[in-house]
């Protein structure tokens, strides 16, 4: 079994403390060699600010390849693009466009007046800029879907509007992702779709997590972790949990895995040891 390659999902930091978390984060993860990392865009744009400063800080303080999340949400096509070629000043080319969240107390997504009305604008906007897109996708229907065919039709379209890759929503069956990738062949799709690994560091919250965005739980899951956490012994599970999903992605012909970090390295460190990653070298170029 070849050893894949990664990328990992931090989240930019509100505090000194989640400052130094993340910091943390970055420092145990970056010698595993990921291809890229990607930071975060809040709920309803919530963390702009914060999400440009820790772009900044992982671009000018260290050698990763850096991608910057950007919505459509609570904003004009002018303050959305104005944003994206302030990265480009500050050399990050890759853009993860997403259409965002609404915002604490709305139901429903609404585009600004004046803004994107969805992600596929938003790549075909950031692709015309020359810059390097991913986009979200989903192997469990999304909660604004009609079916699971309206999916695949709305990443071809994003595909085609430019994107060249696709990270997928969190899943924890390995079939759930293969047979999405199978269909999304079968549509005419050629390009990566990277099954996005989470790793649980918080059951419960986990539990939250899924049932917002439509993830299913199996039931074989839900019992282990119930066992695990009267045992103490969550963090054990969790890992054998993911390295088992890993490991059968890996074996149907995966090679890439993207991590939701949730700026706690320790389990996702731990998985990719599991599926064969070994530390390269300290974080070059830390300030």
């Amino acid at each position: 079994m070849p050893t894949p390659t990664v990328s990992f999902e931090f989240f930019p930091p509100k505090s000194l403390q989640a400052s130094f978390r993340l910091w943390d984060c970055v420092q145990t993860l970056a010698p595993l060699g990921p291809e890229f990392v990607s930071v975060t865009y809040g709920a309803g744009g919530t963390t702009r600010k914060l999400t440009h400063e820790a772009v900044d800080a992982l671009t000018n303080e260290t050698d990763l390849a850096v991608a910057a999340h950007l919505t459509c949400v609570d904003a004009s096509r002018e303050e959305t693009l104005a944003i994206a070629d302030s990265y480009k000043k500050a050399g990050v080319s890759h853009i993860v466009a997403l259409r965002g969240d609404p915002p604490k107390g709305t139901d429903a997504f609404q585009p600004d007046p004046n803004g994107f009305a969805g992600s596929i604008e938003l790549t075909r906007a950031l692709a015309d800029r020359g810059f390097e897109v991913t986009v979200g996708a989903y192997p469990e229907t999304h909660p604004d879907a009609t079916d699971p065919r309206a999916c695949i039709d709305h990443l071809k379209a994003k595909i085609d509007a430019g994107a060249t890759r696709a990270i997928t929503q969190f899943f924890f069956e390995g079939e759930t992702f293969l047979r999405f990738r199978d269909a999304c062949a079968d549509a005419g799709i050629t390009a990566p779709i990277l099954p996005g690994i989470l790793p649980v560091e918080n059951w419960k919250g986990v539990q939250k997590f899924a049932a917002s965005c439509g993830a299913q739980i199996p039931t074989l899951m839900a019992n282990g972790f119930a066992h695990a956490e009267k045992d103490g012994t969550s963090d054990l599970f969790a890992t054998a949990l993911a390295t088992e999903l890993c490991d059968e992605l890996l074996c149907e012909g995966v090679e890439h895995l993207h991590f939701y970090t949730l700026n706690k390295p320790e389990l996702t460190y731990d998985i990719c040891r599991a599926v064969g990653l070994a530390p390269r070298s300290k974080l070059q170029n830390v300030a």
